[in-house]
Protein backbone atom coordinates (compact mmCIF):
# COMPACT_ATOMS: atom_id res chain seq x y z
CA UNK A 1 0.00 0.00 0.00
CA UNK A 2 1.22 3.37 -0.80
CA UNK A 3 2.18 5.58 2.02
CA UNK A 4 0.59 8.95 2.31
CA UNK A 5 3.75 10.91 1.35
CA UNK A 6 4.14 9.02 -1.87
CA UNK A 7 0.50 10.02 -2.48
CA UNK A 8 1.03 13.21 -2.09
CA UNK A 9 3.76 13.49 -4.10
CA UNK A 10 2.12 11.38 -6.77
CA UNK A 11 -0.19 14.06 -6.73
CA UNK A 12 2.05 17.23 -6.78
CA UNK A 13 3.15 15.47 -9.94
CA UNK A 14 -0.40 15.22 -11.82
CA UNK A 15 -2.39 18.21 -10.08
CA UNK A 16 -4.14 18.33 -13.38
CA UNK A 17 -5.40 15.06 -11.98
CA UNK A 18 -6.80 16.41 -8.61
CA UNK A 19 -9.27 18.21 -10.05
CA UNK A 20 -12.17 16.14 -10.55
CA UNK A 21 -15.60 17.29 -9.57
CA UNK A 22 -18.82 16.56 -9.97
CA UNK A 23 -21.83 18.54 -10.53
CA UNK A 24 -25.41 19.35 -11.61
CA UNK A 25 -25.00 22.20 -14.10
CA UNK A 26 -28.14 24.65 -14.73
CA UNK A 27 -27.95 25.47 -18.44
CA UNK A 28 -28.24 29.47 -18.43
CA UNK A 29 -28.29 29.79 -21.93
CA UNK A 30 -28.50 27.97 -25.37
CA UNK A 31 -27.70 29.32 -28.92
CA UNK A 32 -27.58 27.94 -31.98
CA UNK A 33 -25.61 28.01 -35.03
CA UNK A 34 -25.80 26.98 -38.67
CA UNK A 35 -23.93 23.77 -39.25
CA UNK A 36 -25.30 22.01 -36.24
CA UNK A 37 -23.54 24.04 -33.48
CA UNK A 38 -24.27 24.97 -30.41
CA UNK A 39 -22.87 27.35 -27.61
CA UNK A 40 -24.20 26.44 -24.31
CA UNK A 41 -23.54 28.29 -20.85
CA UNK A 42 -23.61 26.46 -18.23
CA UNK A 43 -24.30 27.59 -14.43
CA UNK A 44 -21.17 25.57 -12.43
CA UNK A 45 -19.74 27.29 -9.80
CA UNK A 46 -17.26 24.58 -8.48
CA UNK A 47 -15.98 23.64 -12.07
CA UNK A 48 -15.96 27.41 -13.38
CA UNK A 49 -13.30 28.16 -10.10
CA UNK A 50 -11.21 25.40 -10.95
CA UNK A 51 -11.25 25.27 -14.87
CA UNK A 52 -8.41 26.07 -17.27
CA UNK A 53 -7.66 26.12 -20.82
CA UNK A 54 -6.83 23.03 -22.22
CA UNK A 55 -8.79 21.32 -19.88
CA UNK A 56 -12.39 19.70 -21.07
CA UNK A 57 -15.68 18.08 -19.20
CA UNK A 58 -17.57 14.99 -19.65
CA UNK A 59 -21.11 16.29 -19.69
CA UNK A 60 -24.19 13.14 -19.53
CA UNK A 61 -26.04 14.51 -22.81
CA UNK A 62 -29.52 13.05 -21.53
CA UNK A 63 -30.54 10.88 -18.34
CA UNK A 64 -31.14 7.95 -21.15
CA UNK A 65 -27.83 7.83 -21.91
CA UNK A 66 -25.62 6.88 -19.28
CA UNK A 67 -22.28 7.40 -21.42
CA UNK A 68 -21.10 10.50 -21.27
CA UNK A 69 -19.95 12.69 -23.70
CA UNK A 70 -16.20 15.04 -23.48
CA UNK A 71 -16.73 18.80 -24.52
CA UNK A 72 -13.89 21.27 -24.38
CA UNK A 73 -14.11 24.58 -22.28
CA UNK A 74 -14.53 27.71 -24.20
CA UNK A 75 -14.75 30.27 -21.60
CA UNK A 76 -15.20 30.19 -17.79
CA UNK A 77 -15.98 33.01 -15.04
CA UNK A 78 -15.18 32.02 -11.71
CA UNK A 79 -16.76 34.99 -10.26
CA UNK A 80 -19.68 34.42 -12.09
CA UNK A 81 -19.86 30.78 -11.48
CA UNK A 82 -20.42 30.10 -15.31
CA UNK A 83 -18.83 28.07 -18.32
CA UNK A 84 -19.39 27.84 -22.24
CA UNK A 85 -19.20 24.98 -23.95
CA UNK A 86 -19.59 24.37 -27.88
CA UNK A 87 -20.28 21.47 -29.65
CA UNK A 88 -21.95 20.45 -32.62
CA UNK A 89 -24.22 17.69 -33.60
CA UNK A 90 -22.62 14.74 -34.33
CA UNK A 91 -24.06 12.16 -33.23
CA UNK A 92 -27.39 10.16 -30.73
CA UNK A 93 -25.91 12.12 -27.82
CA UNK A 94 -24.72 16.12 -28.97
CA UNK A 95 -28.37 15.50 -30.81
CA UNK A 96 -30.37 14.84 -27.40
CA UNK A 97 -27.98 17.81 -26.01
CA UNK A 98 -28.91 20.06 -28.90
CA UNK A 99 -32.53 19.69 -27.22
CA UNK A 100 -32.10 20.38 -23.60
CA UNK A 101 -33.54 23.78 -22.42
CA UNK A 102 -32.40 26.61 -20.34
CA UNK A 103 -33.41 25.78 -16.75
CA UNK A 104 -32.89 21.86 -17.49
CA UNK A 105 -29.58 20.55 -15.65
CA UNK A 106 -26.79 18.59 -17.00
CA UNK A 107 -24.14 15.79 -14.82
CA UNK A 108 -21.14 17.50 -15.04
CA UNK A 109 -17.58 15.95 -14.44
CA UNK A 110 -14.23 17.95 -14.43
CA UNK A 111 -12.27 20.04 -15.10
CA UNK A 112 -10.08 17.09 -16.94
CA UNK A 113 -6.84 16.80 -18.39
CA UNK A 114 -3.74 18.43 -19.18
CA UNK A 115 -3.44 22.07 -19.84
CA UNK A 116 -1.72 24.48 -21.72
CA UNK A 117 1.13 26.04 -20.23
CA UNK A 118 -0.02 29.38 -18.13
CA UNK A 119 3.35 31.14 -17.60
CA UNK A 120 6.01 32.81 -19.55
CA UNK A 121 4.28 32.91 -22.37
CA UNK A 122 7.07 34.56 -25.15
CA UNK A 123 5.85 37.63 -26.50
CA UNK A 124 4.15 36.97 -29.80
CA UNK A 125 1.86 33.26 -29.30
CA UNK A 126 0.48 32.26 -32.36
CA UNK A 127 -3.26 30.24 -31.34
CA UNK A 128 -4.85 27.99 -34.49
CA UNK A 129 -8.12 26.54 -33.93
CA UNK A 130 -9.82 24.18 -36.20
CA UNK A 131 -13.78 23.55 -36.39
CA UNK A 132 -14.77 22.35 -32.50
CA UNK A 133 -10.95 22.95 -31.93
CA UNK A 134 -12.35 26.49 -31.34
CA UNK A 135 -13.27 26.64 -28.04
CA UNK A 136 -9.81 26.28 -26.35
CA UNK A 137 -8.31 28.77 -28.04
CA UNK A 138 -11.25 31.50 -26.96
CA UNK A 139 -10.20 30.22 -23.51
CA UNK A 140 -6.66 31.10 -24.19
CA UNK A 141 -6.99 34.01 -25.18
CA UNK A 142 -9.07 34.97 -22.75
CA UNK A 143 -5.90 34.09 -20.28
CA UNK A 144 -3.68 35.97 -22.23
CA UNK A 145 -5.48 38.60 -22.29
CA UNK A 146 -4.78 38.60 -18.12
CA UNK A 147 -1.56 37.57 -18.36
CA UNK A 148 0.74 40.17 -16.09
CA UNK A 149 3.32 39.62 -19.04
CA UNK A 150 3.46 41.40 -22.12
CA UNK A 151 1.85 39.07 -24.83
CA UNK A 152 0.33 39.89 -27.90
CA UNK A 153 -1.30 36.83 -29.07
CA UNK A 154 -2.29 36.59 -32.53
CA UNK A 155 -5.35 33.86 -33.41
CA UNK A 156 -6.06 32.15 -36.50
CA UNK A 157 -9.69 30.13 -36.67
CA UNK A 158 -10.47 27.80 -39.60
CA UNK A 159 -13.97 26.07 -40.59
CA UNK A 160 -15.65 24.67 -43.24
CA UNK A 161 -19.17 25.21 -41.99
CA UNK A 162 -19.98 28.96 -40.89
CA UNK A 163 -18.43 30.22 -37.71
CA UNK A 164 -20.27 29.79 -34.61
CA UNK A 165 -20.47 33.30 -34.32
CA UNK A 166 -21.13 36.77 -36.71
CA UNK A 167 -17.81 37.50 -37.78
CA UNK A 168 -16.92 41.06 -38.56
CA UNK A 169 -14.46 43.16 -39.74
CA UNK A 170 -11.19 43.50 -37.55
CA UNK A 171 -10.04 46.69 -36.07
CA UNK A 172 -7.09 45.80 -35.29
CA UNK A 173 -4.39 45.23 -38.41
CA UNK A 174 -2.19 42.73 -38.99
CA UNK A 175 0.69 43.27 -40.99
CA UNK A 176 1.82 40.83 -43.74
CA UNK A 177 -1.60 39.73 -44.70
CA UNK A 178 -3.77 40.70 -47.68
CA UNK A 179 -6.17 43.54 -46.90
CA UNK A 180 -8.93 41.32 -47.62
CA UNK A 181 -8.35 38.73 -44.97
CA UNK A 182 -10.16 41.28 -42.73
CA UNK A 183 -12.37 38.80 -41.10
CA UNK A 184 -12.19 38.32 -37.18
CA UNK A 185 -14.04 36.52 -34.01
CA UNK A 186 -15.76 39.58 -32.56
CA UNK A 187 -15.19 38.74 -28.76
CA UNK A 188 -11.36 38.91 -29.61
CA UNK A 189 -11.74 41.99 -31.59
CA UNK A 190 -13.81 43.54 -28.67
CA UNK A 191 -10.66 42.00 -26.01
CA UNK A 192 -7.82 43.85 -28.57
CA UNK A 193 -6.75 40.58 -29.93
CA UNK A 194 -6.18 40.19 -33.33
CA UNK A 195 -7.71 37.56 -35.00
CA UNK A 196 -8.59 36.14 -38.82
CA UNK A 197 -10.36 33.45 -39.95
CA UNK A 198 -10.28 31.03 -42.53
CA UNK A 199 -12.33 28.66 -45.00
CA UNK A 200 -12.78 27.58 -48.52
CA UNK A 201 -16.35 27.76 -48.53
CA UNK A 202 -15.44 31.80 -49.65
CA UNK A 203 -17.03 32.80 -46.42
CA UNK A 204 -16.56 37.12 -46.63
CA UNK A 205 -13.14 38.63 -45.40
CA UNK A 206 -12.31 35.09 -44.87
CA UNK A 207 -8.75 33.74 -45.79
CA UNK A 208 -9.49 31.37 -48.66
CA UNK A 209 -7.02 28.50 -47.80
CA UNK A 210 -6.29 26.14 -44.77
CA UNK A 211 -6.04 27.87 -41.43
CA UNK A 212 -2.24 26.55 -41.48
CA UNK A 213 -1.93 28.18 -44.85
CA UNK A 214 -3.42 31.18 -43.23
CA UNK A 215 -0.43 30.59 -40.45
CA UNK A 216 2.13 30.48 -42.65
CA UNK A 217 1.81 33.90 -44.12
CA UNK A 218 1.84 35.20 -40.53
CA UNK A 219 4.87 33.23 -39.55
CA UNK A 220 6.33 34.29 -42.56
CA UNK A 221 6.16 38.38 -42.15
CA UNK A 222 7.32 37.29 -38.12
CA UNK A 223 10.52 35.35 -39.28
CA UNK A 224 12.54 38.06 -38.05
CA UNK A 225 11.43 37.86 -34.76
CA UNK A 226 10.34 33.65 -35.02
CA UNK A 227 12.00 33.76 -31.48
CA UNK A 228 9.64 35.84 -30.17
CA UNK A 229 6.97 33.35 -31.58
CA UNK A 230 5.06 30.16 -29.73
CA UNK A 231 2.35 28.02 -31.12
CA UNK A 232 -0.58 26.26 -29.23
CA UNK A 233 -3.25 24.26 -31.52
CA UNK A 234 -6.54 22.43 -31.23
CA UNK A 235 -8.11 20.86 -34.10
CA UNK A 236 -8.57 18.03 -36.10
CA UNK A 237 -6.07 15.17 -36.51
CA UNK A 238 -5.18 16.40 -40.29
CA UNK A 239 -5.13 20.22 -38.99
CA UNK A 240 -2.59 19.12 -36.26
CA UNK A 241 0.09 17.44 -38.71
CA UNK A 242 -0.02 20.29 -39.99
CA UNK A 243 0.68 22.28 -37.09
CA UNK A 244 3.92 19.61 -36.25
CA UNK A 245 5.48 20.59 -39.85
CA UNK A 246 5.13 24.47 -39.38
CA UNK A 247 6.83 24.05 -35.77
CA UNK A 248 9.36 22.02 -37.13
CA UNK A 249 9.99 24.12 -40.13
CA UNK A 250 10.04 27.40 -38.37
CA UNK A 251 11.48 26.14 -35.21
CA UNK A 252 9.52 27.02 -32.70
CA UNK A 253 8.11 25.58 -29.73
CA UNK A 254 4.19 23.79 -29.95
CA UNK A 255 1.22 22.86 -27.52
CA UNK A 256 -1.36 20.68 -29.28
CA UNK A 257 -4.59 19.71 -27.66
CA UNK A 258 -5.61 16.75 -29.64
CA UNK A 259 -9.14 15.36 -30.18
CA UNK A 260 -9.51 11.45 -29.04
CA UNK A 261 -12.72 9.27 -29.03
CA UNK A 262 -12.84 8.87 -25.38
CA UNK A 263 -15.35 6.39 -23.09
CA UNK A 264 -14.37 7.05 -19.78
CA UNK A 265 -12.47 10.04 -20.12
CA UNK A 266 -10.87 9.54 -16.69
CA UNK A 267 -8.38 7.07 -17.39
CA UNK A 268 -9.56 4.02 -16.20
CA UNK A 269 -10.39 2.61 -19.81
CA UNK A 270 -7.12 3.71 -22.16
CA UNK A 271 -9.82 3.63 -24.99
CA UNK A 272 -7.82 7.13 -25.77
CA UNK A 273 -4.17 6.31 -26.11
CA UNK A 274 -1.86 7.85 -28.22
CA UNK A 275 2.06 7.22 -29.15
CA UNK A 276 4.04 9.32 -27.05
CA UNK A 277 8.11 9.59 -27.07
CA UNK A 278 9.24 10.27 -23.77
CA UNK A 279 12.73 10.32 -21.89
CA UNK A 280 12.58 6.86 -21.77
CA UNK A 281 11.54 5.81 -24.94
CA UNK A 282 7.95 5.35 -27.18
CA UNK A 283 4.71 4.86 -24.62
CA UNK A 284 1.22 4.99 -24.79
CA UNK A 285 -0.58 7.57 -23.04
CA UNK A 286 -4.25 8.64 -22.57
CA UNK A 287 -5.42 11.46 -23.81
CA UNK A 288 -7.74 12.26 -20.79
CA UNK A 289 -5.97 12.46 -18.66
CA UNK A 290 -1.97 12.71 -20.03
CA UNK A 291 -3.68 14.84 -22.22
CA UNK A 292 -5.12 16.02 -24.22
CA UNK A 293 -2.56 18.52 -23.89
CA UNK A 294 0.72 17.24 -25.22
CA UNK A 295 4.04 18.64 -26.51
CA UNK A 296 3.90 18.65 -30.78
CA UNK A 297 7.29 17.41 -30.97
CA UNK A 298 6.27 13.95 -28.81
CA UNK A 299 3.46 13.08 -30.29
CA UNK A 300 2.71 10.54 -33.34
CA UNK A 301 -0.30 10.89 -34.42
CA UNK A 302 -2.24 8.35 -36.13
CA UNK A 303 -2.90 8.89 -40.24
Amino acid sequence: MNSNAEINTAVALRPHRNTLHLEQAAIMSIEHFAGDQVIMRLSSPTLAARALPGQFVHVQCDPSLPMRRPMSLMRADSQAGWVDILFKVHGHGTRLLAKRRVGDTLSVLGPIGRTFRLESYRARPLLIGGGVGIPPMIFLAEHMRHSRAPVTPFVVMGSEVPFPFQARPSQILVHGLDPECIAAVPLLDDWGIASRLASQQDFPGCYRGHVTELARRWLEQSIDAVGDVEIFACGPTPMLRAVQALALEFEVRCEISIEEYMACGVGGCAGCCVSVITDEGEAMKRACVDGPVFDAASVRLSS
